[in-house]
């Protein structure tokens, strides 16, 4: 949803609607709201407006970018229509506001110190993979940037992972205590260079550099990039390395090693959910799966996220390349490529598939601090390939997979937050906190909602620690204060008792309806909309667990038009860690009590004497068997 709007009355309109004649200077005040920071959006409108021979000024505001323009009015008009085609390719304009004014005659254009007044609006740009001119610097003997892991320009590199607030300078990131040399501070301040204003712009006599640390201890055996081929060295011995990356630590392993991938499993505490794995070249992909021409621009692309990919079936002569406990059992396999210089450079020294799975203990959140790794990780690797530049928050990789042609992000974190979806109409100052599972937080700044990255389930105290600094930070970042905030209707989610506590009030949501109105936001629909929503479950207002949802969306609410046929969970939450329990409960709401006479069928094979004797009992007098629409439970 873009707009344009001319406050004065002309943008582009007829000369005659100016008063003023064609030749005679004229002065406008534009104001741009997007993706405008961080993106080398000011070097460009700089560029462009020297060639249009316009004087005047640009600064990053709180909110966007403002400029000043003086000239002649054709020429303010064609830098209107050519910012739009030529705005660098990682920026976006939402909307822009243009206010004709006296002319103040000035001499030049120049770029201006950023200005911190006014309502933080500005959007802060996720983390991105590392550009093509940068790769190629790293590999490049010549280059003063040759084999160094924290290369970046303003094409590339880290924003949400580092920005501590807005606007966008390298003093309000975690970058500020690195001072420049005097080459990396020539680009920096050159408004030609690619680096112009890039805030992590480093080098390796300036900027963060890496070390290779020894378990418990945290002595360091050695750094710089000696300190990568070591790491390179002990995966392919069959070690398990913690690598602190972009946005927290990944761990890595040998992906070919079915004996080291299960050692990792048990360490880390993970009985069979599919691993990651990042492979050094799109080739290498190539020989595991067939990648349709849609999920390689996925992978290549700057958000690079972790596709689903569908593996290669496989023949005698036609083995794997990855460990079958990398995914047991799941045709599909979540496949990454290097996304930043450090990990080029790993992935450079070893040249085969690796395990780059979070650093953590399943149902935590990840690692960001080198120190809080060692302690954390203690018992699960073996080296830590550590470096010196704080992460400002923790930022998983994202998990996206084609569905219909059309790209699907199942886990929004890395390259995708914390944009924004823009509202039709303004909220008040409001935040979202979500459900239990796959939490993420949410903060209306106006028109637009700002989604934080990746949470993870509420299951533990480091999660529900991360889960209140993610709603911290967003209200810190905007600095805004919610008046009011939104949870789920389950009374015992985390999150619902976050908002309870808060003090604020709050706006209760049913799950499967928040379901809805988020697609709608998401596809700018507006009601009245039917909409499906399956999932695992959500707590119905009729009492039961829904699941299966056929929704009639309206102006003021939903109805329930339909749903799946609901049947009992013996056990309640056991059902869902144990699925033979939710097929007893289905076929037992089918043929009722006949299926205990049924001693092949498998629900009932699946369960000892003893056990069916118990789960019976449950099912004929409905103690903890709550009953549920879910489609979830049918998967």
């Amino acid at each position: 949803m873009k707009e344009w709007k001319d406050v004065g009355g002309a943008a582009l309109a007829p000369a005659a609607e100016v008063n003023r004649p064609a030749d005679e200077p004229v002065r406008a005040r534009l104001t741009i709201r997007g993706a405008v920071q961080g993106v080398g959006f000011r070097p460009c409108v700089f560029r462009l407006a020297t060639d249009l021979g316009l004087s005047g000024w640009v600064n990053n505001s709180a909110e966007g970018v403002f400029i000043e323009l003086e000239g002649r009015r054709a020429q303010v008009q064609r830098f209107i229509l050519r910012i739009e085609s030529e705005k660098p390719p990682r920026s976006s304009i939402q909307s822009l506001e243009m206010f004709w004014l006296e002319p103040a005659g000035y001499s030049r254009f120049e770029i201006r110190a950023s200005d911190p007044r006014g309502t933080k609006s500005a959007l802060v740009l996720p983390d991105i993979a590392i550009c093509p001119d940068c790769l190629r610097e790293i590999f490049d003997p010549r280059d003063r940037r040759y084999l160094y892991p924290f290369t970046n320009c303003t094409n590339c590199g880290p924003r949400f992972s580092i920005i501590e607030a807005l606007p966008y300078d390298r003093s309000n990131t975690s970058m500020r205590g690195f001072e420049m040399c005097v080459r990396c501070r020539a680009e920096y301040e050159n408004p030609l260079d690619r680096r112009f204003h890039a805030q992590p712009n480093a080098c390796p006599d300036c900027g963060p550099c890496v070390e290779l640390w020894e378990p418990l201890s945290g002595k360091a055996l050695c750094s710089h990039h000696c300190a990568i081929e070591e790491a390179g060295k002990a995966i392919r011995n069959g070690k398990i390395l913690a690598v602190k990356g972009l946005g927290g630590f990944h761990l890595m392993v040998n992906a070919r090693s079915e004996e080291v991938v299960r050692r990792l499993r048990k360490r880390k505490r993970r009985e069979e959910k599919p691993f990651a794995v990042m492979f050094p070249s799109l080739e290498a992909v190539r020989q595991e799966s067939e990648p349709s021409e849609a999920e390689e621009r996925l992978l290549l692309s700057a958000e690079s996220p972790i596709v689903l990919l569908r593996r290669k079936a496989r023949s005698l002569l036609n083995q794997s390349q990855v460990a079958n406990s990398v995914a047991p059992g799941n045709p599909f396999l979540g496949v990454m490529l290097p996304y930043t210089p450090l990990h080029h450079l790993l992935l450079a020294q070893i040249d085969f598939p690796v395990v780059a799975t979070s650093g953590n203990l399943s149902d935590e959140p990840i690692c960001t601090d080198e120190r809080e790794a060692l302690r954390r990780l203690n018992g699960i690797a073996d080296l830590f390939l550590v470096h010196n530049r704080p992460i400002a928050r923790h930022v998983d990789d994202s998990v996206v997979r084609l569905m219909a042609g059309r790209e699907l992000v199942l886990r929004r974190a890395r390259g995708y937050a914390p944009l924004p979806i823009q509202l039709k109409d303004p909220l008040p100052p409001t935040l979202a906190v979500g459900a239990h599972l796959k939490s993420a937080v949410a903060i209306s700044v106006e028109r637009q909602v700002f989604i934080s990255q990746h949470i993870g389930d509420l299951e533990t105290v480091a999660a529900l620690t991360a889960f209140r600094r993610a709603a911290n930070d967003l209200s810190e970042l905007y600095e805004t204060r919610p008046t009011r905030i939104v949870a789920d209707t389950h009374p015992d989610y985390v999150s619902s008792r976050f908002a309870r506590e808060s003090g604020l009030p709050v706006v209760h949501v049913q799950h499967h309806y928040a379901h809805v109105l988020a697609c709608m936001a998401e596809n700018e629909l507006e009601s009245p909309v039917f909409g499906v929503a399956w999932d695992g479950t959500g707590h119905g207002p009729d009492g039961t667990v829904w699941g299966g949802e056929f929704l009639k969306i309206t102006g003021t609410g939903f109805e329930r038009f339909a749903h799946f046929r609901t049947f009992q969970l013996p056990g309640g939450e056991a059902a869902i860690k144990e699925p033979r329990r939710c097929a007893l409960g289905l076929v037992h709401e089918i043929f009722g009590d006949a299926i205990f006479a049924m001693p092949d069928l498998p629900p009932i094979r699946a369960f000892s004497p003893i056990e069916l004797r118990v789960l019976r009992t449950m099912l004929e007098r409905q103690v903890n068997t709550p009953r549920t629409s879910s489609a979830g439970r049918l998967c």
